[in-house]
């Protein structure tokens, strides 16, 4: 991405947009892990920016102060931290809030949204050709809305070079922590988690919301069909072509209707629900690790460990170790 610039200081600056509807916790989630991360040695200047300099009040009613607008801001920012609100479409429509992301990206080493912030970053143009991630429930807009962006409605957090897009809310947080992780090693990131006694093993590519709900969010029944028919055996071949003919339509139709309902392919989404599958046979039984991966539908052990490590970031078997116990998880990497 361009407009992304090159780290300025050893005091790493931090900017966190504020604008009227934002979400309180979007703002102050990041911005409170950062702080904390100060403590215990690093050096994280967090300003919290609106379009106007003005404070703003929230989707919730709180009025946050803003330490000013962009003009008070150092020339070069470490992270720029762009909030989000319900009503997307409004926030993107507004030329003053569009400037401010715009401006600040330009300016910074790395750019990162939380929650519906992804809609700001992709009509911006910055998240073009890249993968990202929202809250669940508006992945399918913004996969319909921004076809240049490709979505993925599942994880906690996506990183696609200089930008990380994040879910829904308290994902900020662990975004947050990641970031604290890579400027500052996991030992400093693994404190922070502890002082505000929040999980630090949540990876990025663990499941934001469980894909065997899902369905409930699907309103067309041929897509709710499909669900119900992958969710309710895993392991069968469900390839496009037999899954449209079980529907009673073209694999092509059933392509673009389950894209513009969910915001993936019958793929991605066979492979999530046959991820949680395997989560949950590895975290409540004692069935050897091929036996899981066939039951999940996985068909072997190879396949299932790839997919862990894509989208978990971690092995089934450290997988298992780590959720099966209630010490405390390894790093991520350690496993």
């Amino acid at each position: 991405m361009g407009g992304v610039a090159a780290a300025g200081s050893a005091r790493r600056a931090v900017a966190v947009t504020a604008f009227d509807g934002v979400q309180l916790l979007d703002v102050t989630g990041p911005a409170e892990v950062f702080t904390t991360a100060n403590l215990f040695g690093a050096h994280y200047d967090v300003r919290v920016v609106s379009p106007s300099g003005t404070d703003v009040r929230t989707s919730s009613g709180v009025r946050v102060g803003v330490d000013g607008g962009p003009a008070g801001l150092p020339g070069r920012l470490d992270t720029l931290v762009v909030t989000g609100r319900r009503e997307w479409r409004q926030a993107v429509a507004e030329p003053d809030l569009m400037a401010l992301v715009t401006g600040l990206a330009g300016r910074s080493r790395r750019v990162t949204s939380v929650c519906s912030g992804a809609f700001l970053l992709a009509q911006a143009g910055l998240l073009d050709g890249r993968r990202a991630a929202t809250h669940w429930r508006l992945a399918g807009q913004l996969a319909a809305a921004y076809p240049r962006v490709t979505v993925e409605p599942d994880p906690v957090f996506v990183r696609d070079g200089p930008v990380t897009t994040s879910a829904g809310v308290t994902a900020g947080i662990d975004l947050a922590l990641s970031l604290v992780e890579d400027d500052h090693g996991g030992g400093l990131a693994r404190e922070v988690a502890r002082e505000l006694v929040v999980f630090m093993a949540r990876p990025g590519g663990q499941s934001q919301f469980s894909a065997r709900l899902t369905p409930r969010e699907a309103r067309h029944p041929v897509v709710r069909a499909v669900m119900d028919a992958v969710t309710a055996d895993p392991s069968a071949p469900h390839g496009p072509e037999s899954l449209a003919r079980a529907a009673g339509v073209s694999a092509r139709h059933l392509r673009r209707l389950f894209r513009a309902e969910t915001g993936m392919t019958t793929g991605q989404y066979l492979e999530s629900v046959r991820l949680e599958c395997a989560q949950s046979l590895l975290e409540g039984g004692n069935d050897p690790i091929e036996a899981v991966a066939g039951r999940s539908g996985f068909g072997s052990s190879e396949t299932m460990r790839r997919v862990f490590q894509s989208a978990l970031g971690v092995a089934p078997t450290s997988y298992r170790a780590r959720f099966r116990s209630t010490a405390e998880c390894p790093a991520r990497g350690e496993a």
